[in-house]
């Protein structure tokens, strides 16, 4: 098996085998807004702050649009890069990372699969709390048509177990 794919259970069940040699992925954009609604900052990287979220970010400073409805299992997103791809191929919207208004964008991890499990990026460690649901919102501030494109493949919601720095070019692969 090639080492960038996310593996599925023995029982075929679709859960992800998260042995050390199973998949690995990579990190290759990490941003922050400073307020709701403000253009994500592409950084070298950011410092996720164990409990807490992002350092700098919107969410981990309350004053994002959903900061009304705190949940521990949004203080970090995430999204893959195939989903962009994906979204430009079969429904022709181009979406930049950054427009996605995702903290961390991954390469060759199925994400979908890591919900209940935990993962690293770089120095940290994640709880795949659950997937993120896309939102009107989104489209409004982006001005296109995304919502139904992203059911389904709008990324993964974690927490932050173990902070740290992350980087583009950190690997992403089983705890």
């Amino acid at each position: 098996m090639a080492a960038n794919r996310l593996a599925r259970s023995p029982d075929g069940g679709g859960l992800p085998d998260v042995g050390p040699s199973a998949w690995r992925g990579e990190l290759v954009h990490a941003f922050l807004a400073e307020a709701a609604g403000a253009e994500m900052l592409e950084c070298g990287g950011v410092r996720l702050v164990a409990g807490h979220g992002v350092a700098g970010d919107r969410y981990a400073n309350g004053v994002g649009y959903y900061s009304h409805r705190p949940n521990e299992g949004r203080q970090v997103t995430l999204i893959e890069i195939e989903t962009l791809e994906a979204v430009a191929h079969d429904h022709g919207i181009e979406l930049t990372p950054a427009e996605t208004r995702r903290n961390l964008v991954t390469r060759g991890v199925r994400l979908n699969l890591l919900v209940g499990h935990r993962f690293r990026v770089g120095e940290a460690v994640l709880y795949g709390d659950r997937l993120n649901v896309p939102c009107k919102y989104l489209e409004r501030l982006v001005g296109k048509p995304v919502f139904k494109p992203l059911i389904d493949r709008s990324g993964l919601n974690c927490q932050i177990l173990a902070g740290g720095w992350v980087r583009p070019g950190d690997a992403v692969r089983p705890y």
